[in-house]
């Protein structure tokens, strides 16, 4: 038998036996009022009274443990069961053994119901088995309405358990989306200050570091490690955020190629979720731009990726500072039968519904790769 433990799960509890209060309030003056007007039926009348006031003061007693979860112990829950188990076993002296309806009467489902509650359906179909048990087995002759009786205190005790046990763990579900939908938005929040500060200040850093030479190339050389570094870390905790199936995070899937070449990876501040096959062949695209880069530049070349994310479309640059392409160099390769640009780059963009820019000169090279969302194969 389990019992809650998240806030979520407990205050679900705190307000079921809140209600189940209510409920022993309303079964309680039922059992008074029969008890009075068949009075003339006890057989021993000054014990009926004392049995009748036992279920008054308990009632009370009870409703007041059951409304804090420090009081709901399971003392007081075997308690509970136990004086409903007693005033059944106590119905034929009461009444005498020809008696058609127990003492307590539906008194009794508030024990039930507090182990439902508190033990799920185990401690349900527990305590109904008990009830139903003790109910049949000091009668006479047993009719079909006690059946029936019997056979809703077994059912109903399950029923009930099942479904708080779901409700709560619901609500500790749920309590978990949100604050993991909390913690997600706190990153996002400092992951776009980092983004839009830091990172670009130690970007540009790094760069004009490069062109100035001496010791300012040092300076950006440093500049560009702690970028990397904590790009990394910014994207090590986005990992833990949700993506949607059949989705994969560009961001995340472009910053691992830092590791493979040396290129600097600028992304948005939170995860760019598009389809996988979109993710899939861009990421080759670009390693078909890196790759040119090592083979033409030089293996240790920097080179630099930005990606940016737009609602109907993703836009990614892929920059290198190199000498730049010979004019006619690609048709040239093209005619002697070597595609790497025409088919790894601008083939697996034009798949994808998009287009694929190249300008070069002394400056170097950049790639424009837009790819729209929502048109993939």
């Amino acid at each position: 038998m389990r019992t809650p433990h998240s806030p979520a799960a407990v205050a679900v509890e705190n307000r079921l036996f809140r209600a189940l209060a209510v409920l022993r309030t309303i079964v309680l003056l039922n059992t008074v009022g029969l008890s009075i007007y068949h009075a003339d039926d006890f057989a021993r009348p000054v014990l009926g009274a004392v049995c009748i006031a036992a279920m008054v003061v308990w009632t009370a007693v009870v409703t007041w443990s059951c409304t804090e979860p420090r009081r709901r112990t399971p003392t007081v829950l075997g308690a509970d069961l136990a004086l409903a188990l007693g005033l059944l076993l106590l119905s034929p002296l009461v009444k005498g053994d020809d008696f058609t309806s127990s003492l307590p009467g539906f008194w009794i489902v508030g024990a039930l119901l507090s182990w439902s509650i508190h033990y799920r359906w185990q401690g349900g179909l527990a305590a109904g088995v008990v009830l139903a048990t003790a109910d049949l087995a000091q009668r006479q002759d047993v009719a079909q309405s006690d059946y029936g009786n019997a056979f809703l205190l077994v059912i109903a005790g399950p029923i009930v358990g099942f479904m708080s046990g779901s409700v709560q763990q619901m609500a500790t579900e749920r309590e978990a989306a949100e604050r993991t939908a909390a913690v997600a938005a706190e990153r996002a929040r400092l992951a776009r200050a980092v983004h839009d500060g830091v990172l670009q200040v130690l970007a540009l850093v790094q760069r004009r570091g490069r062109e100035l030479g001496g010791d300012a190339a040092e300076l950006g050389r440093l500049a560009g490690e702690q970028e990397r570094e904590l790009r990394r870390l910014i994207r090590a905790q986005d990992e833990f955020a949700p993506v949607a199936a059949g989705t994969v995070d560009l961001a995340a899937e472009l910053t691992g190629l830092e590791r493979r070449y040396a290129v600097t990876v600028s992304t948005p501040g939170t995860p760019v979720e598009v389809p996988a096959v979109v993710g899939r062949e861009l990421v080759a695209a670009v390693q078909a731009c890196l790759d040119n880069v090592r083979v033409h530049v030089g293996p240790d070349a920097p080179a630099w990726v930005l990606l940016q994310a737009f609602a109907d479309r993703v836009e990614l640059s892929v920059r290198d500072d190199g000498p730049g392409i010979a004019p006619g160099r690609l048709e040239e390769a093209a005619a002697q039968g070597r595609l790497g640009v025409t088919a790894s780059v601008r083939g697996r963009v034009a798949d994808l519904g998009g287009t694929a820019e190249l300008t070069t000169g002394s400056f170097g090279t950049e790639w424009e790769l837009v790819v729209p969302l929502g048109s993939a194969p």
